[in-house]
């Protein structure tokens, strides 16, 4: 484990975080003493989101199966609305039915 003293890592902090996304762990030390150390994420927590891992355990959520694409999304139509149609009807009827 490497160490960087407090001045260095205020300094150098991205490349320090650099160093962590590969793999490295960084021991921060003050005058000698460890305060702190910079290890990389492994495991569920990687995601960054617990919440999100705890639906999908319970069977809420299902993870994406590729990232979304922004520009085929963008290139879909707009949805018009039909000529009659009633949106605040049709939405307190499905409050009505449960949806």
């Amino acid at each position: 484990m490497n160490k960087a003293n407090v001045s260095y890592t205020r300094n150098h902090l991205s490349e320090l975080l650099l160093r962590v996304k590969e793999g490295e762990s960084i021991l921060i030390v003050d005058r000698q003493l460890p305060i702190a150390r910079l290890e990389p994420v492994v495991g569920a927590a990687a995601s960054g989101l617990p919440w999100q891992d705890d639906l999908v355990r319970r069977g809420l959520l299902r993870s994406a199966r590729c990232p979304l694409d922004t520009e085929k999304l963008s290139a879909l139509p707009m949805p018009t609305p039909r000529s009659g149609g009633d949106i605040l009807s049709s939405l307190l009827s499905d409050r009505e039915e449960g949806r």
